[in-house]
C-alpha cells in the first residue's frame, strides 16, 4: 500500500506539472464547452427572413393576436424589386420572397437549406389555412397542442456538457496512458520498476487511480463551469456519472495502453491516440447529435465506447433517467476495457 500511495502521488504530481498534458486534458476541451455555451445559451428560436413584394393581405390585415405570433416566426422586410429579392434568396441573404397574386399567395425559397425551406413552407401553409378558416367563419373540428417533453428550463448547454466532458475524459485517459508507457519504456523507467521490489499490480493500480482522479477533476471543472456560467441544471440520478467516469476511464486507458504498446516513440503514440479519439468524438455525438446521420454512421457509433459513455451521462444528467440507465453503458465500457487490455498485454514490451 505504501508503494501504491507513493507511485500515485508521484504520477499525479507529474500530470499537473506537465503543462501540455494538463492543457490538452482539461483546458482544451473546456474551451469548447465555453465556446458552445456562449453561442447557444439563451438562444431564442430563429426567425425566417422574408422579403414581401407589394401588398399581401394575409400579412397586412392579420389580427393583432395573429400578428404577434407571426412576428415571432417571421422577420418581414418590404421591397418593390422582386428580382433583387430573389437574388438575395439565392445568395442566402434571405429565406423567402412572398407576394400575392389575386387570391394566390406565391412563396419563393431556396432548397439549399432544406431545414429552413421546410420551416418557411410550413409557416406559410399554416398562414393560408388560418386565412381560409377566417373567411369561411367555421371553427376547425380538430385542434393541436404541441409542447416539448423536457422542462421549460432546459438549455442547450445541458446537451453539450455530457458529450464534451466525455471527449475530455477519453482524451485524457488515452493520451496519458499512451505517452506515459512510451516515455517510461524509452527512458528505462519500466525496466527499473520491474526490477524494483514493488509489485507490478501496485504500478498498475497507481496509474489507474491517477487516471480516475484526473477524470473526476475534469468532470468537476466541467460541471462547475456549466453550472456557474451557463445555467447547467443537473437532473435525475446525476451522481451516477461518477461510476460512468470510472468505467469510461478504464476503457480509454485500455486504448492508450494499446497505442503505447505498438508505438516506438512519443510522437507515434500521440498520433495513434489522436487518430482514434478525434474521429470517435465526431462519430459518438460529442460535438453534434447524430439524429440526421446516415444509417451506417449510427451503426458504427454503437460499437464505440465514447458513444455509450456519452449516452449514459446524457441519460443521468439531462434526461432524468434512473440509476439503471447507466448499467448497460457501464457494462459495455468494462467489457471493452477487458478485451482491449487483453490485446494490449499480448503486445506489451518492457523495453525497446
Amino acid at each position: 500500500m505504501r508503494a501504491f500511495r507513493s507511485l500515485a502521488r508521484a504520477m499525479l504530481k507529474g500530470f499537473f506539472r506537465d503543462k501540455m498534458a494538463f492543457f490538452f486534458a482539461v483546458i482544451f476541451p473546456l474551451m469548447f464547452l465555453v465556446l458552445f455555451g456562449g453561442i447557444f445559451t439563451d438562444q431564442g428560436a430563429s426567425r425566417s427572413d422574408v422579403i414581401q413584394i407589394g401588398a399581401v393581405s394575409v400579412l397586412d390585415d392579420a389580427p393583432k393576436a395573429a400578428r404577434a405570433a407571426l412576428d415571432e416566426s417571421l422577420d418581414v422586410t418590404r421591397s418593390s424589386d422582386e428580382q433583387d429579392a430573389l437574388e438575395q434568396v439565392r445568395k442566402g441573404d434571405a429565406d423567402a420572397v412572398i407576394r400575392q397574386d389575386g387570391d394566390r399567395l406565391v412563396v419563393r425559397y431556396s432548397q439549399a437549406d432544406q431545414v429552413q425551406a421546410a420551416t418557411v413552407r410550413g409557416t406559410f401553409e399554416a398562414i393560408v389555412q388560418s386565412a381560409n378558416l377566417a373567411e369561411t367563419g367555421q371553427a376547425p373540428r380538430f385542434s393541436l397542442t404541441a409542447d416539448q417533453v423536457e422542462d421549460d428550463s432546459l438549455k442547450s448547454i445541458q446537451y453539450y456538457t455530457p458529450g464534451l466532458m466525455g471527449w475530455a475524459i477519453a482524451s485524457g485517459a488515452t493520451f496519458g496512458a499512451a505517452t506515459n508507457l512510451v516515455v517510461w519504456r524509452r527512458n528505462g523507467l519500466l525496466r527499473r520498476l520491474r526490477l524494483a521490489p514493488i509489485p507490478t499490480r501496485s504500478v498498475v493500480l497507481a496509474r489507474v487511480a491517477v487516471s480516475i482522479a484526473i477524470a473526476i477533476v475534469q468532470a468537476a471543472i466541467f460541471v462547475g463551469v456549466g453550472v456557474a456560467l451557463f445555467g447547467l441544471r443537473l437532473t435525475g440520478s446525476w451522481p451516477m456519472i461518477v461510476p460512468l467516469l470510472v468505467c469510461g476511464t478504464l476503457a480509454f486507458m485500455a486504448i492508450g495502453l494499446l497505442a503505447g504498446a505498438v508505438a516506438r516513440s512519443e510522437e507515434a503514440a500521440v498520433g495513434i491516440a489522436n487518430f482514434v479519439v478525434l474521429p470517435m468524438a465526431f462519430l459518438s455525438g460529442s460535438f453534434f447529435p447524430l439524429d440526421g446521420a446516415p444509417g451506417y454512421v449510427t451503426a458504427i457509433s454503437k460499437v464505440l465506447p465514447l458513444k455509450h459513455l456519452n449516452d449514459g451521462m446524457l441519460d443521468t444528467m439531462v434526461r432524468g433517467e434512473g440509476p439503471s440507465s447507466a448499467v448497460v453503458p457501464m457494462l459495455i465500457l468494462l467489457g471493452f476495457a477487458v478485451v482491449v487490455t487483453a490485446v494490449a498485454s499480448r503486445l506489451f514490451r518492457w523495453d525497446d
